[in-house]
């Protein structure tokens, strides 16, 4: 019997990278949690973000909800899975064909009316190019910063930080 060697990984060659990015926002810490936990369909287009999501469960401590996007001229489809630990934190889990994604928030109150978010990622690339860090932290960033100008305005607005 003859054997033949194929060297091919069995998941192709998945290379991982850690992000990390912080916020500072003024607004209470319990805001900040309500507002940035209250997932909504319409969340990339504040972020000006071309993903299109459709949240499928959410309640007081799991968010679900699929994401459509396109990755380097690519479309891909990918379920994200967040736990939310009230009254300063989440977790995210997102699986999607190109790669997989581990997220942790956590705010820390600066004072009555002043919040920080630190957040930090691990992604499993398993398809394409993985992002630089200077790339990727640089475009999360700015997606938080619409964020962050969109709660600060619902804040000082007084509009509730939940839909």
């Amino acid at each position: 019997m003859e054997v033949f060697k194929v060297d091919i990984p069995l998941f192709g060659a998945m290379v991982s990278r850690t992000y990390h990015v912080s916020k500072t926002f003024n607004a209470p810490l319990e805001y900040v949690f309500d507002w940035c936990t209250d997932f909504r369909d319409e969340d990339p287009i504040i972020a000006s973000n071309s993903t299109k999501r459709r949240i499928i469960e959410k309640t007081k401590t799991r968010a679900i909800y699929i994401s459509k996007y396109v990755n380097q001229g690519k479309k891909f489809e990918g379920v994200r899975i967040v736990a939310l630990e009230p009254p300063n934190k989440w977790h995210l889990d997102g699986v999607a064909e190109d790669q997989n994604e581990t997220g942790e928030y956590r705010l820390t109150a600066l004072g009555r009316k002043k919040t920080r978010l630190d957040m930090a990622f691990k992604v499993i690339y398993k398809k394409g190019k993985p992002a630089s860090k200077k790339s990727w932290e640089g475009d999360t960033s700015g997606e938080w910063d619409r964020f962050r100008a969109a709660l600060e305005r619902d804040y000082t607005s007084g509009r509730s930080a939940t839909a």
